[in-house]
């Protein structure tokens, strides 16, 4: 296909050769790479990132020399700039120029005959790419060579006519010889090729590998201190690792964390040591929320606006109320209508007003032996065009007794724990409350816990009226 290909190209343009040569990067460029790097955790994949920011900042230079008038370059979700990516792939993906997706495979030398490819980029088709470049990195020197490149489709088509198979680190060894060494072509590609020439494979719908291995991750992943996945998992629970953003942002954020409190703490990431959001306790307590929320089917709040509950919600024994306008608040009445609008006309006092067309569930639930109530409201949200909703969480008693010293109500999302509320011994101990705000296409997963062995962590809760 190859030949194919630079025939079909080389009719095209009337295209004058360019000799390889040495990029010799900026002390600016050098210093950017080393900044990026020490985000990274382990020493090692820190080497391979900064080798790696080299290795991009060459390239970037070596397009702008050979001029770039026809190319469209951006460079800007390149997986360098995502720690939680560079951390466990070493390669740079997701390089778009003129629409073709770029990998770059960063070597210090060829003295080998064979150029490592991790699997991730050879075997996910979201980490699929048209054409990997091959970016010699030679460290001691600041310079970077732009050696050679494969398309996607020679990939593939060495990889069986070679019986390629991965080692057990996750990499191929591909023979140097499958690759084109005339790096004119790359630019000859980049410039006429039209993009549908190279065809990649299509994106599957995710799996329920996740829900299925979703006790073992809950094991594993707080094991990883400074190994790297392959270590602990099969290829099949890699790729579901691999594929899932937040998956591996929880593990950046867990063996960073790790170094930080080894001592390992650039000086770029002294303030980290201060969010106590990203604490090693947190993030224990956050991964079971985080595989609840990508797994478990979720409560509609939004279809409580139209008087309806859905029928995972009605499953749950989740009961709707009367709309506000409808509740009468009555002190000393214990049952949930009478209670939520007497909460409701107190919540003002705390700095929290609900629009009359909010809509309020709640459910019962025992914990410990004790009987408490967890009341939901929601509303919508319209701001500069921006869909935006908010989740209100009560947690009371229902038999009007106070709630116990140690409850606390935790929230979290996507990212991670959002809040953690608990009791105030100066304020009232009837109920505690929380609130959050989310565009529509965000979640939010709660839980009431007393003890490590008496918490409910309810499905999460969507917004799709």
């Amino acid at each position: 296909m190859k030949n194919k290909l630079t025939n079909k190209l080389e009719d095209l343009l009337d295209f004058q050769g360019i000799a390889t040569e040495s990029i010799h990067l900026s002390l600016d460029k050098v210093e950017q790479a080393i900044k990026i790097s020490n985000q990274i955790p382990n020493e090692l994949r820190q080497w391979q990132t900064y080798l790696n920011g080299l290795a991009l900042f060459g390239f970037e230079q070596w397009l702008e020399e050979r001029g770039t008038d026809n190319l469209t370059v951006n460079l800007a979700d390149a997986s360098i700039f995502n720690p939680a990516l560079s951390n466990s792939i070493p390669a740079v993906c997701h390089l778009n120029i003129n629409q073709f997706k770029v990998c770059l495979i960063t070597q210090g030398s060829f003295i080998d005959e064979e150029v490592i490819l991790p699997r991730t980029v050879v075997d996910l088709p979201e980490f699929a790419h048209h054409l990997y470049v091959v970016v010699e990195v030679q460290e001691e020197l600041e310079t970077v060579v732009i050696n050679s490149f494969i398309s996607y489709a020679d990939l593939m088509r060495n990889k069986t006519q070679l019986n390629l198979m991965p080692d057990e680190d996750w990499n191929y060894q591909i023979p140097w010889s499958c690759f084109d060494t005339e790096i004119d072509n790359l630019l000859l590609y980049l410039r006429c090729l039209d993009v549908a020439g190279i065809p990649l494979p299509e994106v599957q719908p995710k799996s329920n590998n996740l829900a299925v291995d979703k006790a073992e991750l809950t094991k594993l992943l707080p094991q990883l201190s400074e190994q790297s996945l392959w270590e602990f998992f099969n290829w099949e629970k890699g790729k579901t690792i691999l594929t899932n953003s937040e998956l591996l942002n929880w593990i950046y954020n867990w063996q960073l964390q790790i170094d930080i409190e080894e001592g390992n703490i650039p000086n770029n990431l002294v303030e980290i040591t201060e969010n106590s959001e990203n604490s090693l306790s947190n993030l224990s307590k956050y991964l079971p929320d985080l595989l609840n929320l990508l797994t478990e089917p979720t409560i509609n709040v939004g279809r409580w606006l139209k008087n309806e509950l859905d029928d995972f919600t009605n499953e749950l024994s989740w009961v709707l109320l009367p709309e506000l306008s409808a509740l009468s608040p009555m002190r000393g009445i214990s049952s949930p209508t009478e209670e939520i609008a007497g909460i409701i006309r107190e919540l003002p006092q705390n700095g929290v007003y609900i629009p009359p067309h909010a809509r309020v569930a709640y459910h019962d639930l025992l914990l410990a032996g004790i009987p408490l109530r967890l009341y939901a409201l929601t509303w919508s949200l319209v701001s500069d065009s921006t869909l935006e909703w908010m989740l209100l969480l009560i947690l009371s008693t229902p038999t009007g007794m106070g709630l116990p010293e140690k409850i606390k109500l935790r929230v979290s999302d996507a990212t991670g724990i959002l809040v953690e509320q608990k009791l105030n011994s100066n304020e009232d101990d009837f109920y505690i409350f929380t609130n959050v705000v989310g565009g529509w296409n965000e979640k939010f997963i709660a839980t009431v816990y007393l003890t490590p062995e008496n918490q409910e962590t309810f499905p999460p809760f969507e917004f799709n009226p």
